[in-house]
């Protein structure tokens, strides 16, 4: 006899929920291990790790893989999963690339861009002013990643979109420190402001230039904060 259809719906509902709890798993985990709260060296235990997230170990497992993906941790024989020093060389070089990547973006945004979508990056701009000085940096960050990501689409490069928001995803968690910093968020607005001015214009060249400088200034931002907490920060949750 074959299974009926809603004997066979519970497969995928809890293939989403395993999705959504590894992508919870490595938000978090990245975010502290980013900001220092998992010093270099420190063992991620997955049975811990496991109970604090109410999941198996099968997800926690997925999660640790990916963070070891994304270069925050390394698989050691006899010792787990343990963070891994990343150096402020490191961090800078894909740093560097980032801002290439997004500079052709936002260059070909700059030459390919409707209207329409000129339009709707302004208002969005526009309508991020008052989160300058919102007390959540997290508030800030949402916007900051849907306006970056608005600049790839109008790029209208499927490749570049992809390797952009690649390599985005591996840095997603130092690029987000940067909010913590005093100011920072008013200072990213007013870079914003130039990259909005030389899309809108249509000026390609201007644009890439803006971008690049606006990564960059990223980059020294968040690994300077980096290092600092990764000499004062201690593990969550200790062996």
């Amino acid at each position: 006899m074959s299974s009926s259809h809603s004997e066979e719906d519970p497969l995928p509902t809890r293939s989403l929920r395993t999705g959504q709890a590894v992508e919870h798993m490595v938000a978090v985990l990245s975010e502290e291990i980013v900001s220092g709260q998992w010093p270099p060296g420190s063992r991620l235990p997955a049975q811990q790790i496991a109970q604090r997230f109410s999941v198996s170990r099968t997800p926690v497992r997925e999660a640790l893989s990916q963070l070891c993906a994304m270069g925050l941790a390394e698989s050691r024989p006899h010792r787990g999963v343990i963070t891994a020093q990343v150096s402020q060389a490191d961090l800078l070089a894909m740093f560097e690339a980032m801002a290439e990547l997004e500079a052709a973006c936002a260059r070909l945004s700059a030459q390919r861009m409707t209207l329409a979508e000129r339009h709707q990056l302004s208002a969005m701009h526009e309508g991020s002013r008052d989160l300058r000085a919102s007390t959540r940096s997290s508030e800030y960050a949402v916007f900051n990643d849907a306006f970056h990501s608005l600049i790839y689409q109008g790029s209208k490069s499927d490749y570049l979109i992809e390797l952009t928001l690649s390599t985005r995803a591996r840095l997603a968690p130092f690029r987000h420190t940067q909010f913590r910093v005093a100011r920072r968020p008013e200072h990213s607005f007013a870079e914003h402001s130039e990259i909005v001015a030389a899309i809108s214009a249509g000026d390609a060249e201007r644009a890439a230039q803006a971008v690049r400088q606006h990564v960059l200034s990223v980059a020294h931002v968040s690994s300077d904060y980096v290092a600092a907490r990764s000499r004062t920060g201690e593990s969550p949750c200790p062996e």
